[in-house]
């Protein structure tokens, strides 16, 4: 969703700029529609291709058309789902980021690389994180975190020869306006407790809830990555785009349990019974990757976003606190639930198993 978000963010602040959307084939009518929904005037076009193959996919006049009209990448494309398997997450996450860099190096008019990375490189990682610091010698706790951090390592190796902009966001939550997101991510775990244990039951938080838990909303991330495109001063620099106040875990689910109606958490769930939720049956159908999350919970780090800020400011480009969006965030998960129930209820009167629905 990130990648439709910067392009309307493109269409919205450069109605001049001439975009090209690289799609799989398998999402090239998503993407299709979606280029329709910006309006006759908006100048995106959708090529398609393949980040995980030679020369994206594209056939050699393609791709060297491509390269030659090129001004600004903005790479988006990762893979963050723990049950993915590792082949495919090493071919995108790394094998995509090479391809990305080797396109830049054979695009002569290239300004500006803007390349998403994630501030979860730090790994294990404890205390505070600055922007400028990348390897220092953290452990990761999945494949996804590894290979990020793989692939932030070859653009950043790149940017002594190419203008690069790397940005490390935090755990990306939905629209601070609309709430609206693509996927349950993260601490959707904890807007999911919230909104479908018995109303009855006061929560417990599944971690003792002492470490910052740092949450930015994607219309923060896609404002940013815009607006860093042109600034010169952003070329070779790290941004931590994270919230410089962010709240405790145990805020954060006071903050949803108060916008979910619910009474306030108390306590918190043990190790042990963590477990039990991690293995709790059909998890993974709402959520995509609830361990690494409450791994998150329990490591107490800080991001450093000095630079970040210093860019972003002049642009009026902050990120929300998360009390201000709270109750637009688990609306809009309560709206997506109803819709899932509806949807479950009609196909059990059909008794018709659509596989899409």
């Amino acid at each position: 969703m990130i990648a439709r978000r910067v392009t309307s963010e493109l269409v919205l602040r450069r109605p001049e700029a001439r975009v090209s959307l690289l799609a799989r084939a398998k999402f090239l009518d998503d993407a299709k529609a979606f280029v329709q929904t910006l309006g006759e005037r908006a100048r995106v076009s959708v090529l398609e291709g393949d980040c995980t193959s030679i020369d994206l996919g594209l056939s050699g006049p393609e791709w060297k058309s491509l390269a030659r009209g090129l001004t600004h990448i903005q790479h988006h494309a990762y893979i963050s789902w723990e049950k993915t398997e590792q082949r495919e997450i090493t071919a995108l996450n790394i094998g995509g980021t090479k391809e990305i860099i080797e396109l830049a190096r054979n695009a002569p008019s290239l300004e500006r690389l803007v390349f998403e990375s994630t501030a979860s490189v730090s790994g294990d990682r404890t205390g505070r994180v600055f922007e400028a610091e990348l390897d220092q010698g953290q452990r990761f706790r999945t494949e996804i975190e590894r290979t990020r951090f793989v692939a932030e390592r070859i653009v950043q190796r790149a940017s002594d020869e190419l203008p690069v902009t790397v940005l490390r966001p935090g755990l990306i939550v939905g629209d601070s306006k609309t709430g609206e997101i693509d996927r349950f991510d993260g601490v959707y775990l904890l807007v999911l407790l919230v909104l479908t244990a018995p109303s009855d039951l006061s929560l417990p938080l599944p971690a003792r809830g002492d470490s910052p838990l740092n949450l930015v909303p994607i219309d923060y991330v896609a404002r940013a990555s815009v607006a860093v495109m042109d600034d010169p001063g952003a070329r070779s620099r790290t941004l931590h785009l994270v919230d410089p106040a962010p709240l405790p875990a145990r805020k954060v689910f006071e903050v949803l349990s108060a916008a979910a109606g619910r009474r306030m958490p108390r306590g918190f769930i043990p190790a042990n019974v963590t477990r039990a939720v991690l293995n709790a049956p059909g998890l993974e159908r709402v959520l995509r990757s609830p361990r690494a999350f409450f791994e998150q919970l329990a490591t107490n780090v800080a991001y450093d976003s000095r630079t970040a800020r210093d860019l972003l400011d002049p642009y009026d480009i902050r990120c929300p606190s998360f009390e201000l969006y709270a109750d637009t965030m688990v609306q809009h998960v309560r709206d997506r639930l109803a819709a899932r129930r509806t949807r479950d209820e009609a196909r059990e009167v059909t008794e018709i198993d659509d596989p899409l629905a």
